[in-house]
This record gives structure tokens, C-alpha cells and sequence, in this order.
């Protein structure tokens, strides 16, 4: 489960494993990073660094796509989120960060039904009070659907990155459920008002609400 010398591109986003992300590729030592991992076919490891600190836990990224490429080396690529990883040992003997990795391993747990269920609910509110499309087959057929939801739950980088270190999906589950019960009423009070200034007269022609000279 160790993988030694695992390329690092450190970023100011959290992947999950199974997302998809997709990188502008424009400084010269990750176009080398980029085209090594293209030719040998491995991934790398994208890491949370926000103010000069990198984090401890991130996520294998696999190259599925190049979607374009540009005549002074710059690239576009997709990547799809694998295993998570902890890091050991860093080294700076590259152009780019490589460590010494062990995979995290996931223990087996009887998933708590009645909590991924409310947090399915709390998740498609927030997704129509915030104007999108809610499609049930989002949730179906989903191993780990705290990967699914943590992406788009409102969330700072920095409560994606601790769902990302916690260990179990009950666990992850349980932080968002908590994280949406907060979330959702201030959503909802937003809504209301934005309902009310759409609702609530206007200012007649001519009239201002503030005046400055």
C-alpha cells in the first residue's frame, strides 16, 4: 500500500476519489510532471497547500483525458480522484514536490441508512434553493456518497479537506448531515428575503435611497 517517490501537485482544492477535476497545466515543472505520468502511465497526487502549509492526507489523480494542448507546452487535462493517501516523506529534489505515500484503507462498516437517506434530502434542498437541477440518479448506485455531496455542500476548503481525513463514509456522512443542518436555514432565510426584494415595490422614478455630493 506504500508508493515511493509519488509526484505532488499541491493546489488550493480538495479532490475526492471518483471526482473529476479538470487542470490548466501552465508552469514548466508540472508540464514535466504532466508528461511523465502521460508516459508512464501513473498517477499523481493532488494535496490541499493554502498559505504555505501542505496537507498531511490527499487524493491519487488519474490522467483519463489531455483536452487540449497548446503550441508553447501548456495543456489542459482531466483527472479522476483515486485513492487517498497520507504522506511520509517529502522530497524537493525534482522540479516538482515528490513523497513517500501509504494508501489510506477504508475499514468495512454497515452503512447507517437513515442517515445517508436524510442527508440525500438535505442535499437536494440546498440544490433548489440555490437554483439547480436536482436529479435523484445522482445519489443511486453510489459507493461512497459523501464523495458525492461533500463537493457541493457549501463547504470552505478547509471543512473539505477534514472530510476528506475522515476515515469512514458513516463518519464523512454524519459531518455533512451536521454541516447541512446548519447550512440549509441560513439558505432558506437568504431565499425568503431575496423573494421579499423581488416582491416589494420599487423605488419611484427620480428617487434615490442615498445621495452623495
Amino acid at each position: 500500500m506504500r508508493i515511493e517517490r509519488l509526484p505532488l501537485f499541491p493546489l488550493e482544492v480538495v479532490l475526492y476519489p471518483g471526482e473529476q477535476l479538470p487542470l490548466h497545466i501552465f508552469e514548466p515543472r508540472y508540464r514535466t510532471l504532466v508528461t511523465r505520468c502521460l508516459e508512464d502511465d501513473r498517477p499523481f497526487g493532488i494535496v490541499l497547500a493554502e498559505a504555505g502549509k501542505l496537507a498531511q492526507v490527499g487524493s491519487l489523480a488519474r490522467i483519463t483525458r489531455v483536452l487540449a494542448r497548446y503550441g508553447d507546452g501548456r495543456m489542459d487535462i482531466l483527472v479522476t480522484g483515486e485513492d487517498r493517501f497520507r504522506i511520509l516523506q517529502l522530497y524537493s529534489d525534482e522540479p516538482y514536490l515528490t513523497a513517500d505515500v501509504e494508501r489510506i484503507v477504508e475499514p468495512w462498516e454497515v452503512p447507517e441508512r437513515a442517515l445517508r437517506e436524510r442527508l440525500i434530502t438535505q442535499h437536494m434542498r440546498l440544490l433548489e434553493l440555490v437554483g439547480r437541477t436536482v436529479r435523484p440518479s445522482l445519489y443511486e448506485n453510489v459507493r461512497y456518497l459523501s464523495y458525492v455531496i461533500a463537493p457541493n455542500a457549501g463547504l470552505t476548503v478547509q471543512q473539505q479537506q477534514e472530510v476528506l481525513e475522515l476515515l469512514t463514509e458513516n463518519e464523512r456522512v454524519a459531518y455533512l448531515v451536521a454541516h447541512l443542518e446548519r447550512l440549509l436555514p441560513q439558505v432558506e432565510q437568504m431565499e425568503a428575503v431575496r423573494r421579499r426584494v423581488q416582491s416589494n415595490g420599487h423605488f419611484p422614478e427620480g428617487h434615490s435611497s442615498s445621495s452623495s455630493k
